[in-house]
């Protein structure tokens, strides 16, 4: 579930100023959901039970749906006991599916990427952002398999392995990302509902646990990196509903093999939405799907930004009582909230975290990445749907 429109500079601001306008308005035709139909009004394709996910196929890109990101995070250790964490991710927005103009300059797509590094001995966390346009050759995506760039930062297959390179000025990542476990699919066979109306969906697949080597790049500093990735795939293009404001997003590695994703919606009285979702992976990539009624997330104490105001919850505890499994999850550094206000408008946060608990009778600790969303600005399902 994991993903947002980020910051955006560059030579193409004007475009996504007024393109991100009407996003957010919802003003953009053939966006809202309608009657069961295979496509929107204005040519987008819909998810569907109907797509089989393969690989290495589908890690490429999907223009035929309005949204798309590939996203990555990590924890990561040096050799002197350093710890980081990392996110880069790459996102596609289509503008319009079918441009009359054949211009390589008309806008059939804009393409976002975001960067993070927070180092968590000395508490800094470090962001970067890009924006261009695709058919230019400044960013694109490949449909064949997992290419995807914006100007000098990429990931892309090598061989199964992922290869992640992006760098902004004093920090950056250059890693190579092991397959680890298969592709998880999510929801129905890939197929993960948002809400009620059919089309509101999206495809969605996670690599859970990734060995990763490489550098990161800090204050000119290459430092050797060892640690476990995941990284989530998701497109579709109509997703939230009225009433879904935000949503917290977890992914986490237990030190047992275990790999656990969980999204909640947060209601606009606070209750939980149905369409709320998990996925529970065993050591052995042996998946279980979770509906809202079979984990529970209880929010703990909070931290509050001091440039937006908002409170973020920065202590979880997670249950899953099928698995009797009772989990707590603690941010890593408070501070890793992300401010797009000049932008896009969309304030969130999104960083490392670490979990400590007990399955059954055993003791149990672990890694991952917590986002959180909808708790400045206007409701997330005005944002994005």
């Amino acid at each position: 579930m994991s993903g947002l429109l980020v910051v955006l500079r560059g030579r193409a601001r004007t475009v996504w100023t007024t393109v991100g306008a009407l996003l957010m308005c919802g003003l953009v035709p053939g966006l809202t959901a309608q009657a069961p139909r295979s496509t929107t009004a204005d040519g987008w394709r819909l998810a569907a039970p109907d797509y089989a996910l393969q690989f290495p196929r589908d890690h490429g890109s999907h223009p035929e749906y309005r949204i798309e990101w590939w996203y990555y995070t990590g924890n990561l250790e040096a050799a002197d006991s350093r710890r980081f964490g990392y996110q880069v991710t790459f996102f596609r927005i289509g503008v319009d599916p079918a441009p009359t103009n054949p211009s390589r300059w008309a806008v059939r797509d804009l393409h976002m990427a975001h960067l993070a590094v927070t180092d968590i001995s000395t508490t800094q966390h470090m962001t970067a952002e890009r924006f261009d346009r695709g058919g230019v050759g400044w960013a694109g995506a490949s449909e064949r398999t997992l290419d995807v760039w914006n100007g000098d930062w990429r990931a892309e297959l090598d061989g199964e392995a992922h290869r992640l390179r992006a760098a902004d000025g004093s920090f950056g990542v250059d890693l190579r990302l092991e397959a680890g476990k298969p592709p998880t699919l999510h929801g129905d066979e890939g197929l993960s509902r948002k809400g009620a109306e059919p089309g509101n969906a999206s495809h969605y697949y996670s690599m859970t646990r990734m060995p990763t080597t490489g550098q990161l790049r800090l204050d000119g500093e290459l430092i050797d990196v060892t640690g476990a990735s995941w990284m989530d795939h998701e497109f579709g293009t109509t997703f939230l509903e009225p009433g879904q404001v935000g949503w917290d997003w977890f992914s986490l590695q237990l030190d047992d093999g275990t790999d656990l994703m969980i999204y909640e919606f947060r209601r606009g009285d606070g209750a939980p939405d149905d369409f709320s979702s998990g996925t529970w992976v065993g050591a052995t990539g042996a998946v279980t799907r979770l509906d809202r009624t079979q984990f529970m997330l209880v929010p703990g104490r909070r931290w509050s930004s001091p440039t937006s105001g908002a409170a973020y919850p920065v202590e979880w505890r997670v249950e899953v009582p099928s698995r009797q499994a009772e989990l707590t999850v603690e941010a890593l550094v408070d501070a890793q909230e992300l401010d797009t206000a000049n932008s896009t408008g969309v304030t969130y946060w999104e960083g490392a975290v670490t979990v400590r608990g007990r399955i059954g009778e055993r003791e149990i600790q672990g890694r991952g990445y917590l986002e959180m969303t909808g708790y400045v600005g206007r409701p997330m399902s005005e944002v994005f749907r």
